[in-house]
């Protein structure tokens, strides 16, 4: 069995009891290639999150458009019944297409058949928190988000959600978005190389609100850079490893979800979460963003 480790401090969401451990997991890589379909080794991805919850995982993202289905049904058959004090994050806004393409998904219907979706599939009551995803794959765009967050929030007045999130926003929409019920988190893409949340993350801090990255390290396309190469070498660690440690070192309220099917590179993933970067390290690691933009 492995060792629980800190797993990088932990974090209370407002509004709710539910604290976690800021390095968590995220569920996508747990469906077949593309995000689609059974996983190409179920047994595998059974260990690997069970393997994350010994080891002090207490956060898991996912949604049921993963797979669709696939992902949830692999997180109940694996975990359930939840141990005390897990919170698992999942979201609504999208649906997959019969040729796999993402859809927007933000009718009243939709998102209601959606949050039912996650219950059925989780053999949940409630869903701890529940993200609504607008904007485009990686980008906001400043459409109102006032009339599907209402659906939401009529659900979580209902007992279904217990807590609510938004992602892919901006900080417009996540005004728009607190005038119509409390958002706990906001999860947007953001890494040491794309840093363009960088004043809404303060921003959230201030408000004690969680800002969970995607894409943490770099998307499909992982993360290439000399300067994160040459801060890797020095610490005798990954380039990932330095990348996530960099996010936990960015700023308190930041919560990671890196996800991965190999029980390997979850526990380098885990290990980043005690890594320390001295803040000359920092100083090379923060000239990424600039090199990125040129």
């Amino acid at each position: 069995m492995t060792k629980p480790m800190a797993l990088g401090g932990t974090f209370t969401f407002p509004g709710a009891s539910m604290t976690v451990n800021r390095m968590g997991y995220g569920a996508m890589q747990l469906a077949g290639p593309g995000v689609w379909g059974p996983p190409r080794d179920p047994e595998a991805a059974i260990v690997v999150l069970r393997e994350a919850v010994i080891s002090g995982v207490n956060h898991i993202d996912t949604s049921d458009f993963y797979g669709p289905h696939v992902t949830n049904q692999i997180i109940k058959q694996a975990l359930h019944p939840y141990p005390s004090g897990l919170v698992i994050v999942t979201k609504v806004g999208a649906r997959r297409g019969p040729d796999k393409s993402w859809i927007h998904a933000l009718s009243r219907q939709e998102l209601i058949d959606a949050v039912h979706d996650n219950l059925r599939n989780l053999a949940l009551d409630a869903l701890d928190v529940v993200n609504l995803r607008v904007g485009g794959m990686a980008e906001p765009s400043e459409q109102s988000i006032a009339e599907p967050l209402t659906v939401l929030a009529e659900l979580k007045s209902q007992g279904l959600i217990r807590q609510i999130g938004l992602s892919n926003i901006s900080p417009k929409q996540l005004a728009e978005g607190q005038a119509i019920t409390e958002i706990v988190c906001v999860q947007n893409y953001y890494n040491v190389a794309h840093r363009g949340d960088d004043a809404f993350i303060d921003d959230l801090a201030t408000q004690g609100i969680a800002y969970v990255p995607f894409f943490p390290l770099g998307g499909f396309t992982p993360l290439q850079s000399s300067e994160l190469n040459q801060v890797a070498e020095s610490l005798k660690a990954t380039p990932m490893q330095v990348a996530l440690a960099w996010l936990l070192q960015r700023s308190p309220n930041i919560l990671l979800i890196p996800g991965t099917s190999s029980v390997a590179h979850l526990r380098e993933n885990l290990e980043a979460a005690e890594l320390q970067i001295p803040p000359e390290l920092l100083a090379d690691l923060n000239s990424i963003a600039g090199d990125a933009a040129k």
